[in-house]
């Protein structure tokens, strides 16, 4: 109940576009989801999963949102606290060239 309460203030305050788009995380008992997400259209425009390796889903990620020409992210923790998995996956993606 408060995780939901907690996402839900989140995404009251965070929204993206096609030009910085939100980086939405999921978290689940053994792998991470991160995908790239326009508001305005409601689309998708870049996904990845820990199904194979934490550090092959950064690049392959952050290579899609290459193509497209994105650099900078919104930064959704979907209510987890910023510690553990979330903030690792954030910081390799500051590595990688994503700023937010």
């Amino acid at each position: 109940m408060k995780n939901n309460l907690r996402k839900r203030r989140i995404r009251a305050k965070i929204s993206g576009n096609a030009t910085i788009p939100r980086v939405a995380i999921f978290r689940s008992s053994k792998y991470l989801y991160i995908q790239a997400i326009d508001d305005v259209k409601g689309q998708t425009l870049a996904a990845a999963s820990t199904l194979k390796d934490k550090e092959e889903m950064i690049k392959n990620f952050v290579k899609i949102l290459n193509e497209k020409k994105i650099k900078k992210i919104v930064f959704d923790r979907a209510g987890y606290r910023y510690h553990g998995k979330v903030k690792q996956v954030a910081e390799d993606l500051r590595k990688n060239g994503l700023e937010f």
